[in-house]
């Protein structure tokens, strides 16, 4: 009797999973193998609440497993050991895991299947890098041209390519397994079920009840306009390829052009997810320094204490304020929120965006290395598609604009709920009566604004004019 491992990496799910269906089509018998590695483990950038949802959602497929008579086999240590190992123990002819594209992995991969009998499969995203080239086989920088002139015009996934799961999965009873921990336990704060019943749950309401509104509502911070399935594309408790296949079909059928711009515009954000993909594989340098090379000289302020009160929600702006409380509470930060806060560190404080990215990465529950680092050297304009490196987000226009009542702020920041309207994004402005008539003292109760956005946009021009101005490469 054959038996295949499957190799769990970014796919903790049975529904469409290219990998456990290329086990089953090879082999009778399936080991479903989950592999700590202490390369993530013991790394800084894996935060509290991304392994506990991890470890919680690990739970929840070994309960899917059972259900089917199968169980999730865990191991602690190097793959490449824990691999050698398995095979011995079961007899295995096969592995096959879906192929993931940071360096780590790819070094990881390459050297794994010169020594075992690895099968890597398609999943982690729709095209995967290398299919979406320019005429000239150079990849895209530009996401424009990737998305109309490339990504779209590769065949699309359509209803009948996802695969359904498996009712029975045949395990081998005699493969020891450590024990999944309890602990961490996912704090009650994060907002997100973990599991694969729940990312289809997800996904089939805002298909039937947000999608439509979607290119209207997605910017509202208070509001719950997004799909918020980041979490479980990160840990692939739903498939890539399911997310766009639900896109286009919600496109097709729209009733009318507001409901198709919805569609089509939830579409693009999936594939701006999938260009950043190709953007780490293609430009892996991304990680540890700027995409444009010229920026990489800019001198930066990075006072330890302003970066302090950013992260702590301290800074007397309270749309940026909000939106780090709301990151260091729940593991989440809407998208709109993100693009500010980034902004405001990077080009108000004048800190390093890679301080900001490291933070992200300890606190995300979504966070993802091709996203997070694409978000943020987009917002510093040090990256591929980057905002120009002299639009500055003014927080408190994007505040008035995108949370006009102040009810995000509100949520976040409870020493305003009483501050009128007039005052929400501006609490600095209030007139000492105001203040204590809202029962809260600026200075004191909340904090005093702690840069000034004229100025700190002053500073920031001269800084990044001096990097360009520096750089031979400006002139040729």
């Amino acid at each position: 009797m054959k038996t295949a491992v499957w190799w769990i990496r970014r796919d903790l799910r049975l529904t469409d999973n290219q990998a456990l269906a290329a086990a089953m089509d090879a082999a009778d018998q399936v080991v479903p193998l989950f592999i700590v590695d202490p390369f993530f483990e013991n790394s800084e950038y894996v935060g509290d609440k991304r392994r506990a949802f991890l470890w919680a959602g690990l739970r929840q497929l070994d309960a899917d497993l059972r259900e089917r008579g199968s169980r999730l086999v865990v191991r602690y240590g190097r793959p490449q050991q824990i691999l050698t190992q398995l095979l011995e123990e079961s007899g295995a002819e096969a592995i096959f895991a879906e192929e993931d594209f940071t360096s780590y992995a790819r070094h990881r991969d390459q050297q794994i299947a010169e020594a075992l009998p690895l099968t890597l499969t398609a999943g982690v995203v729709v095209h995967p890098p290398g299919t979406v080239l320019k005429d000239d086989g150079e990849p895209y920088i530009v996401f424009t041209p990737f998305k109309k002139n490339a990504w779209l015009k590769r065949p699309l996934p359509k209803s009948s390519d996802i695969l359904p799961a498996p009712d029975k999965i045949n395990t081998p009873d005699y493969i020891n397994s450590e024990d999944i921990p309890i602990k961490p336990e996912l704090p009650e704060a994060i907002p997100f079920k973990p599991g694969e019943a729940e990312a289809q749950r997800r996904l089939k309401a805002f298909a039937q009840d947000s999608i439509d509104q979607y290119a209207q509502d997605r910017d509202m911070v208070a509001l719950d306009g997004t799909s918020q399935l980041s979490p479980y594309l990160r840990f692939g408790m739903i498939s890539a390829r399911q997310a766009v296949v639900t896109a286009v079909s919600c496109c097709n059928n729209a009733p009318d052009k507001d409901a198709r711009k919805g569609a089509d515009t939830w579409l693009s954000e999936l594939i701006w997810r999938e260009f950043y993909v190709h953007i780490l594989y293609h430009y892996p340098h991304v990680l540890q320094r700027s995409f444009r090379p010229e920026y990489d000289d800019i001198v930066w302020r990075n006072k330890e204490d302003e970066f302090e009160a950013w992260k702590n929600g301290r800074t007397g702006y309270p749309i940026v304020d909000a939106a780090m409380r709301q990151l260091t509470t729940s593991g989440w930060m809407h998208n709109r929120a993100r693009m500010i806060v980034a902004s405001f560190l990077v080009k108000d404080l004048l800190i390093n965006w890679q301080w900001g990215e490291a933070f992200f990465m300890q606190h995300l529950v979504d966070g993802d290395p091709a996203a997070n680092n694409g978000g943020w050297q987009w917002t510093a304009g040090t990256g591929t598609d980057a905002a120009p490196y002299f639009r500055i987000f003014n927080p408190i226009s994007q505040s008035k604009k995108f949370d006009p009542t102040g009810a995000y702020i509100r949520r976040w920041v409870p020493e305003l709920a009483d501050v009128p309207n007039d005052y929400i994004h501006e609490p600095w402005e209030m007139p000492p009566m105001v203040q204590k008539s809202a029962n809260c003292q600026i200075g004191s109760d909340y904090p005093m604004r702690i840069v000034d956005h004229s100025d700190a946009r002053d500073w920031t021009l001269a800084a990044y004019k001096q990097a360009r101005e520096a750089d031979p490469r400006q002139d040729a």
